[in-house]
C-alpha cells in the first residue's frame, strides 16, 4: 500500500509541476554600436555594456540565447552565451511565429537580444498586448522581464543606466 501511495504522490507532484511550468524571458537591446553603418561592431562603451549585462545576468542560468544576425547584437549576447556555454540562436524578428516560439521555449529561461524597434514588439507579442513602444535611440539599458505560466503572464521593464 505504501508503494502505491508513494507512486500516486510522485505522479501527482509531476502532474502539478507540469501544470505550473514557468517560462522566463529576458529581452534587451544591443549595446552601443561603433557607428551608423549597416552592420557595425560595438563601440568601446558598447563592449563595456555587454560585459555589464554579463555581470547583471551572472546568477541566471539561461537555457537558450537568441540574437538577430547583426554584429552588435551577437557581440552583446556573446559574453552571456560563453558564460552559460550556449550557442547563440539567430532569429529574424520579421518572421518569428510567436506561438511556435513560445512552444519551443516553454519551461526555459531565455535571453533575447534585438533592436530598439524589435524588442518592444517582441515583448508585446509575448505578453499578448501592445504595451511598449520603440526604445529611444539613446537608450541601451532597458531590461524587459516576462514570466509565463499556464495561467498567468507577468512582465516588468527595468531601466538600467
Amino acid at each position: 500500500m505504501k508503494i502505491i501511495l508513494a507512486a500516486f504522490a510522485l505522479c501527482l507532484t509531476q502532474f502539478m509541476s507540469a501544470q505550473n511550468k514557468t517560462t522566463t524571458y529576458y529581452l534587451i537591446r544591443h549595446a552601443e554600436k561603433m557607428d551608423n553603418s549597416k552592420n557595425p561592431d560595438l563601440s568601446a562603451i558598447g563592449s563595456e555594456r555587454a560585459g555589464n549585462w554579463n555581470r547583471i545576468f551572472s546568477a541566471i542560468s539561461f537555457d537558450a540565447i537568441y540574437s538577430t544576425d547583426y554584429k552588435r547584437t551577437i557581440q552583446t549576447a556573446t559574453p552571456i552565451a560563453e558564460k552559460n556555454k550556449k550557442e547563440i540562436s539567430i532569429y529574424n524578428p520579421q518572421s518569428v511565429t510567436i506561438t511556435e516560439f513560445k512552444k519551443e521555449t516553454s519551461g526555459k529561461t531565455v535571453l533575447i537580444v534585438g533592436h530598439s524597434n524589435t524588442i518592444p514588439t517582441f515583448v508585446n507579442l509575448l505578453i499578448g498586448k501592445k504595451t511598449f513602444g520603440d526604445i529611444e535611440e539613446t537608450v541601451f539599458g532597458n531590461l524587459y522581464i516576462i514570466t509565463l505560466t499556464e495561467d498567468s503572464v507577468s512582465y516588468q521593464l527595468l531601466k538600467l543606466p
